[in-house]
């Protein structure tokens, strides 16, 4: 245990102060490697797994050491499956190579599971006492949706980054983490250029997965 506090105490080593935020190399770097993420995400480039997976590492000390328990349990789930999409492009296990549109039944599907997500996390981080029970689970329900669909090369993985970044940005500047808020800000950003650029790159013969 001290050995691993040993390498995890550089990256809470605070660089400089953002009004209220005292901005760690975790959260720099957090800033840096998410940007790069979601540009290889952009660009279809199976790398975005392997620095998707940094990114969580340092969002998970970042978020420990704000003792952000939901937000730090999310990135663990994001290292698992980042590795299984990263595991499934290698392999080619998708649909196909190209992005999909998906189906009206799985879209329905995916929105029912952030429905029971949500309603099933806020009770259980309300028990927990979690600053923002439904917004935390509300959030964290719709990235592990996200993540799923980007796993399997869907163009509504976007739809649902989007959504979560709206409300991350003001969750995050509202607990005082203004970098990882201003963060979230050029996701949203690169999401909508995400979203253009994998629509006009949909597979002609593929439009539409089925549920």
């Amino acid at each position: 245990m001290n050995g691993l506090n040993d390498w995890v105490a550089p990256l809470n080593h605070v660089l400089f102060e953002l009004g209220d935020d005292a901005v760690s190399w975790a959260e720099l770097l957090g800033f840096v490697t998410g940007g790069l993420c979601v540009w290889l995400t952009m660009r279809a480039s199976v790398l975005n797994f392997p620095v998707g997976i940094a990114n969580s590492a340092l969002f998970l000390v970042l978020f420990t050491s704000a003792r952000l328990w939901a937000d730090a349990g999310l990135q663990v789930v994001f290292i698992a499956l980042g590795a299984l999409g990263w595991w499934q492009w290698m392999r080619g296990s998708s649909t196909s190579d190209a992005v999909h549109h998906s189906g009206s039944r799985l879209l329905a599907g995916c929105l029912a599971v952030v429905v029971v997500a949500t309603a099933g996390l806020t009770v259980i981080l309300r028990a927990a006492d979690d600053v923002s029970p439904f917004w935390d689970a509300l959030t964290t329900a719709l990235s592990l949706v996200a993540q799923w669909l980007l796993n399997t090369r869907r163009i509504a993985t976007w739809y649902f980054w989007i959504a979560a970044d709206l409300i991350y940005i003001p969750l995050y500047a509202g607990k005082d983490l203004y970098l990882t808020a201003v963060i979230y800000v050029l996701f949203l950003g690169l999401c909508l250029n995400g979203l253009r650029l994998w629509r006009a790159g949909a597979s002609p013969t593929a439009v539409t997965v089925p549920a």
